[in-house]
């Protein structure tokens, strides 16, 4: 007996935390309070006719290592989808006045946290403090001033959702927090300006648990940069299915990725997608690059030869291929500063290594001998070096050698698998892709990093931390002003955190 009690108490405890009693609760949620320091007290009136939630709130900003708003919270615990629709009260005040919809470890001022903040100029954003008392970080949508938005748990990772009354999509932007134990979820207004007391109606408000065992996934993939001075991302473009690595043409205007086979072309400033036309290439994998003066694609497809990838150059703009390699499987990586010479990976004799062969057409050059995977080779802005990833170390790291084979060296020292490495214009910095120590090859679909290595003094930092892998930056992906980098990640969405109620 005593048994079944506790069992009930403790069945009353977990209910209580979805739906609290009522003279406790804010409509749906459990409370409200100001976190941080503000000069005005914020407040909030609900509207149980309407099931409106009018927010007054002040705070000087939600940014860098402290947050000063008004929050009305619920405490809950698992996966939970937030959703409401926002307009904020009167026009001026701050441009970047924000509304949020948050999920927040604590009421702590410099709590780790993800919301969605749509600004008073319309600007959304998925931002989020990764670890107590760090800096906010943001991922910036492609659209402004959705009128529906929704963030979305599932395990350790975000999502923010985007639509209207009739649909909702995916907007791409997502991140990796993990939460632990009971956490707050709710919504918030900051005035942006500490003198200033700003309000906001929340309204068509929907908090709900979010079941995991029976939800069916649907794959995305979201096309972002990230800057190297703030590391803040921002979204270019997102469609269901996957799609791969991109490049960034030399004149900074387009990104060209694959997609099902096909190789094709986005403006920076977005727009859709146009195909380009390969010819009689349409298998066309992650492994493509364009010259260094813009002239010429090149790709690596296996619509002939038995499947087998094959290199092959044709202009920039499309047209028919012009074999490159002999031999198969090979796969383009990088083009020599001078346009003369492309390196690629190769499989001969059962081994993958780095050859080299004329941009023009010749005979190929075995750069590396080592038993195991040479990968992903790519010249240095100067010409000096060509890096690689290498697992002759015991696991997969960053390596260089001269453009003729010599001076091998390793570049890369620690326990991470480390891919695909590439050089910014000016030379200044390296970003490579980390996998976790456990995980073997390039797999897609898995928890990774991109690192930043500064060249000047061997340095690494996190430049952004993703669900990816493979296709996430497979091949040369800098800006010509070496100050962002194209990538891809990808999210797994369960089908209810789409739908329009």
């Amino acid at each position: 007996m005593l048994r079944r009690l506790g069992s009930l108490c403790l069945g009353l405890i977990i209910l209580s935390r979805w739906f609290p009693m009522a003279a406790a609760s804010v409509g749906i949620f459990e409370g409200h309070q100001d976190v941080g320091t503000v000069l005005h007290a914020g407040d909030v009136q609900y509207d149980a006719a309407k099931q409106t939630y009018t927010i007054s709130g002040s705070g000087e900003n939600m940014w860098l290592k402290t947050d000063a708003f008004q929050f009305v919270w619920k405490r809950v615990f698992g996966d939970v989808m937030l959703t409401s629709d926002i307009s904020f009260i009167g026009t001026g005040g701050n441009p970047h006045r924000k509304t949020v919809l948050m999920i927040r470890q604590s009421l702590d001022a410099d709590s780790p946290y993800a919301d969605i903040a749509l600004h008073g100029v319309g600007l959304t954003s998925l931002q989020f403090r990764l670890e107590k008392g760090a800096l906010t970080q943001e991922v910036e949508a492609s659209e402004s001033a959705p009128k529906r938005l929704r963030i979305v748990k599932r395990g350790d990772y975000l999502y923010m959702v985007l639509g209207d009354d009739s649909s909702l999509h995916a907007s791409g932007a997502s991140i990796k927090l993990p939460l632990h134990g009971d956490f707050y979820v709710g919504i918030g207004v900051c005035s942006h300006d500490k003198d200033v007391v700003e309000k906001a109606v929340f309204s068509n408000v929907s908090l709900m648990p979010l079941a995991t065992s029976t939800s069916k996934l649907v794959l995305y993939s979201a096309l972002e940069t990230v800057a190297v001075a703030s590391t803040d991302r921002r979204v270019s473009y997102v469609a269901d299915g996957r799609f791969e690595a991109p490049n960034w043409t030399r004149d900074g205007k387009a990104f060209l990725f694959n997609r099902e086979g096909g190789i094709y072309r986005l403006a920076v400033d977005g727009g859709k997608p146009a195909l380009i036309d390969t010819g009689f290439a349409k298998q066309c994998n992650n492994d493509h690059g364009i010259s260094p003066d813009g002239r010429l694609l090149a790709i690596s497809d296996s619509s002939t030869e038995g499947g087998q990838s094959q290199v092959y150059t044709l202009p920039i703009e499309g047209g028919m291929p012009q074999r490159l390699t002999a031999k198969s499987p090979s796969y383009w990586h990088g083009w020599s500063p001078d346009g003369k010479t492309i390196a690629f990976t190769g499989q001969r004799d059962g081994e993958f290594d780095i050859y080299a062969i004329p941009a023009a057409g010749g005979e190929e050059t075995r750069l590396t001998t080592a038993k195991g995977l040479d990968d992903g080779p790519e010249y240095s802005p100067d010409g000096r070096y060509i890096y690689f990833n290498s697992e002759r170390s015991g696991h997969m790291q960053i390596w260089r050698m001269a453009p003729d084979g010599s001076h091998q060296e390793q570049v890369t020292f620690d326990d991470s698998n480390d891919w695909f490495p590439h050089i910014s214009p000016d030379g200044k910095w390296m970003v490579f892709l980390a996998y976790e120590k456990d995980v073997t090859g390039h797999p897609p679909s898995k928890d990774v990093t991109l690192q930043l290595m500064s060249m000047a003094d061997g340095k690494v930092s996190v430049l952004a931390t993703l669900f990816g892998g493979q296709g996430t930056i497979n091949v040369p992906s800098w800006s010509p002003d070496s100050s962002q980098l194209a990538f891809v990640s990808y999210q797994m969405l369960p089908g209810e955190a789409l739908s329009a109620n």
